[in-house]
């Protein structure tokens, strides 16, 4: 199957930390991996190495890890400072990280039933979350088809 640049850099970074399989995907484990000073609060953001979390359910935290995770790998600056353009574009490349983090496709190919209902219970996030997931995942499959 042919990665995108993402996929490939999420399959490079879960190989980093040895992580493989989606009961191995863990808020605290992948900060400490990563050298992150994980915290819990009233919202979510990055600073330095710090990833505050806001306080939710498990599914929610996860996927704001996974937000967190992208403005802590790959952005820098103040985004209060920024441009609004710029604010918006890096906050749409978090949001699409996190899909990618949260729901590896390394990881998705590997399941036999490709469910809403599955994509939750493995990899424990919430139902409109997998469902985007699940139809990424299914649009890069009709794409691969169409131009293989």
């Amino acid at each position: 199957m042919y990665y995108s640049y993402l996929e490939e850099y999420i399959i490079k970074l879960y190989a980093f930390m040895k992580i493989s399989e989606p009961h191995q995907l863990n808020c605290a484990e992948i900060a400490q991996k990563l050298g992150i000073k994980l915290h819990y609060g009233c919202f979510s953001l990055r600073y330095a190495n710090y990833i505050v979390i806001k306080k939710s359910t498990k599914q929610k935290e996860w996927q704001d890890f996974g937000h967190e995770v992208c403005h802590f790998l790959q952005h820098e600056g103040n985004q209060l400072e920024m441009h609004s353009l710029f604010f918006d574009f890096q906050e749409w490349q978090a949001n699409y990280f996190a899909y990618h983090f949260c729901v590896p496709t390394f990881m998705l190919e590997k399941v036999k039933e490709k469910s809403v209902y599955n994509i939750m219970d493995l990899f424990n996030v919430e139902y409109q979350f997998a469902f985007k997931r699940l139809e990424m995942y299914e649009r890069k499959m009709i794409h691969a088809r169409a131009y293989s």
